[in-house]
């Protein structure tokens, strides 16, 4: 008679096979009534989410990658784990319908099992590559080239990444170049494995004062909502690749951050800021409403009522203000940013990498998560990311009392 344990492991070979030939009776065999799929935030095409039903997971999700590519999930190990659960490493291989881009993406995923049945599903993929593989030639950022850059400097050192911006003489504002720059090496961000964190910071005496108001005044007013939806365009695909990464991002603030520059704090994780820095929108002294997702941030950050206090009366805070609104992590001497930043961010690129990018995962999505499926992702992502080699490394080291030596494994 087969073990509980010979069964799991079935289980799981089954769904395999099931996926790779299309077996639509089989899988509506294997899975519970109550299955629920999590998936991994950051996927292509809105795939990245909780999927709470079998038609769901079929339809929506893999439904949705056999339309978008051909490719299989090829399991290397299967364990079942001391709770019943089954967790599989392994890698999806194929190409994508639209491009015929040949990709390769690790994965680990963790089965849940109720009598019988394949009751739950948690997958973790690098999504960098899944999106890539859909990128046309003219999609994919180039490699950035520094000598290509006009507004900032880009560079990459022994895992991470530092975006300066680079207009001291206009207190770094925003304009169609920043955007279309800092678009690009977010991009290049998110598509390079080799970074392990990312580190933003301005070149002077200002952060960044927003968007660039002396264009704004010499754009013909009938040209000024096309300029503003470009710009922004470009603005918020950065914005929304870099607080996606799946590695920290720092930044270090000077002078002051204003307007749409306030967005480059709201997708950091760490955010230090000189005591003389002064944080404020200002949209409404030029009789416009906001972008840079402060209207999102904010109000999550600070508070409504401390917020509407932002917006509507343009109030300026001092960093120890921002401080204690949550809106900055840590208050230094002016002359000390720079270097406690650079600091920070280079403890994160020697960090556990997939641990990060699992803990940057939650913290954000618990802003849109009950207590209960936050829980239940913690759950899952915990089981998950104790199968690689980093927390191996990482727990041997405690026990070791030694500092550990993480290598994104």
């Amino acid at each position: 008679m087969d073990s509980p344990a010979t069964d799991a492991v079935g289980l799981a070979y089954a769904l395999y096979a099931a996926l790779a030939s299309g077996d639509r009776g089989a899988l509506d065999e294997l899975l519970h009534p109550e299955f629920v799929g999590e998936t991994t935030e950051g996927l292509p095409l809105g795939l990245g989410g909780r999927y709470e039903g079998p038609d769901a997971m079929r339809r929506s999700f893999w439904g949705a990658i056999g339309r978008a590519y051909d490719a299989a999930a090829e399991p290397s190990d299967v364990q079942v784990l001391a709770d019943g659960r089954v967790l599989v490493i392994g890698r999806y291989r194929g190409s994508a319908r639209s491009t015929g881009t040949k990709f390769e993406a690790d994965f680990v995923h963790v089965l849940m099992l109720r009598d019988g049945q394949i009751a739950g599903l948690t997958q973790l993929t690098d999504s960098a590559r899944w999106a890539e593989a859909l990128q046309t030639t003219s999609d994919i950022a180039p490699s950035v080239d520094l000598d290509e850059l006009t507004t900032l400097t880009f560079s990459v050192s022994n895992g991470l990444a530092h975006i300066t911006l680079d207009r001291p003489d206009d207190a770094n504002a925003i304009n169609r170049a920043v955007t279309r720059d800092l678009r690009a090496v977010a991009q290049h961000c998110a598509n390079d494995p080799a970074i392990r964190a990312v580190l933003i910071t301005g070149k002077g005496d200002r952060f960044c004062a927003g968007g660039d108001i002396r264009l704004f005044a010499g754009t013909a007013h009938r040209d000024l909502p096309h300029l503003l939806d470009e710009m922004i365009t470009d603005y918020h695909v950065a914005l929304d690749t870099l607080a996606n990464l799946h590695v920290p991002v720092v930044c270090g603030v000077q002078g002051a951050a204003a307007g749409g520059g306030l967005g480059l704090l709201h997708v950091s994780d760490i955010v230090v800021a000189g005591d003389d820095a002064k944080f404020a929108v200002g949209y409404s002294a030029l009789g416009l409403s906001s972008d840079g997702g402060n209207t999102w941030f904010l109000p999550r950050l600070v508070g409504a009522a401390k917020a509407a206090q932002l917006f509507f009366q343009n109030r300026v805070l001092t960093a120890t203000e921002a401080l204690e609104y949550g809106m900055v992590s840590e208050v230094v001497a002016p002359s000390d940013v720079s270097g406690r930043a650079l600091q920070v961010a280079q403890q994160l690129a020697a960090g556990p990498t997939q641990a990060f990018a699992n803990m940057r995962g939650l913290l954000r999505g618990a802003w849109d998560r009950t207590l209960t499926d936050q829980l239940d992702s913690e759950r899952r992502t915990i089981v998950a990311v104790a199968a690689t080699q980093d927390a191996a490394e990482g727990i041997a080291a405690f026990t070791q009392k030694r500092s550990p030596e993480f290598r994104n494994a």
